[in-house]
């Protein structure tokens, strides 16, 4: 059993940065992949990033590459998504994901376990 808890959202202007953190409990944290998925009002919860068990690789969107970048430190049982470049796009409600699955990370099907989310506002 994992449990996650996402923090770090808030309110920023266009152009500007935030880093969100997702703090995981359970011993067997460093076997887990893990992503994060944003979902905006009205529309489908989107792959965003992911980082594999390992660290060694990462995965992302169309719409972030280049602009966000997702760490994980496994003595603190956390994984990081720093987004820069802020887009009003941009805007919605992130989720992290923690799953076993070796072969997807794009998927919301290859996750088990998800947070509560934190709320992403970008103004312009």
């Amino acid at each position: 059993q994992v449990q996650l808890v996402e923090s770090g959202g808030g309110l920023v202007q266009a152009g500007g940065s935030l880093r969100l953190s997702c703090a995981a409990s359970g011993r067997t944290f460093s076997s887990y992949n893990v992503g994060w998925f944003r979902q905006a009002p009205g529309k489908e919860r989107e792959f965003v990033a992911a980082v594999s068990w390992s660290g060694r690789n990462t995965y992302y969107g169309d719409s972030v590459k280049g602009r966000f970048a997702i760490s994980r430190d496994d003595a603190k049982n956390t994984v990081y998504l720093q987004m820069n470049s802020l887009k009003p796009g941009d805007t919605a409600v992130y989720y992290c994901a923690a799953g076993t699955d070796r072969l997807r990370f794009g998927v919301r099907s290859a996750y088990d376990y998800w947070g509560q989310g934190t709320q992403v506002t970008v103004s312009s």
